[in-house]
């Protein structure tokens, strides 16, 4: 059986399920069970059904995602550098010290971004490297929050064109990931700068 048929029917049965059902489809995705774009579709069906309910969708999608986050992160912490070394296949010391300079964002930006761009390698790096926790539990929360908030909005407002962009854009995440990389040299540049003109201690 095909993955998106298998995808298909956990969205259509998922769905029945209301808010429960967004949550529980979140933390699938963010934890165990890839379901590519199912818990958005989900929250955007529904923010187009019942528009006043878009924040509590946006929401139970917020908390799903963050409670798989933090059972991915949890194993992470425990497997350790050799883990993510073998997945990636190159040496961590660059995203170890990104993540360790700058925890809230390192979490933040990844969460924000949309699908096709990958995020769960993100959050084994942040468990791996030991990004402390209320900093991956606001900038998970706060970062899923901001994109399920923005694909509900653009769903009430612009019903199933805003679905059929999300199924088919590649060209915006792309955009986005330039943005992100930008933004996050940018605030590296800024840090160093600030380190560089501190006066020295006689």
């Amino acid at each position: 059986m095909k993955w998106s048929v298998i995808s298909g029917w956990l969205r259509v049965t998922l769905s029945t399920l209301g808010g429960p059902g967004i949550l529980l489809s979140a933390f699938l995705d963010s934890s165990f069970l890839p379901l590519p774009l199912v818990t958005d579709l989900i929250v955007m069906d529904f923010s187009i059904r019942r528009p006043a309910r878009m924040p509590y969708y946006a929401t139970m999608a917020a908390l799903g995602s963050l409670a798989g986050c933090i059972w991915i992160y949890a194993l992470a912490r425990k497997a350790g550098e050799a883990y993510y070394c073998r997945k990636r296949e190159h040496a961590p010391g660059s995203v170890r010290k990104w993540v360790q300079e700058f925890p809230l964002t390192s979490v933040l930006l990844p969460a924000v971004a949309p699908f096709p761009l990958p995020f769960k390698p993100f959050v084994i790096a942040q468990g791996v490297f030991r990004v402390p926790p209320v900093p991956f539990v606001v900038g998970t929360f706060v970062g899923r929050g901001i994109l399920f908030f923005a694909e509900g909005f653009v769903a009430v407002r612009y019903g199933a064109a805003a679905k059929e962009f999300v199924l088919h854009q590649k060209w915006a995440s792309a955009g986005m990931l330039l943005a992100l990389i930008a933004l996050g040299l940018a605030i590296r540049r800024l840090s160093s700068g600030r380190e560089g003109t501190q006066p020295e201690i006689t």
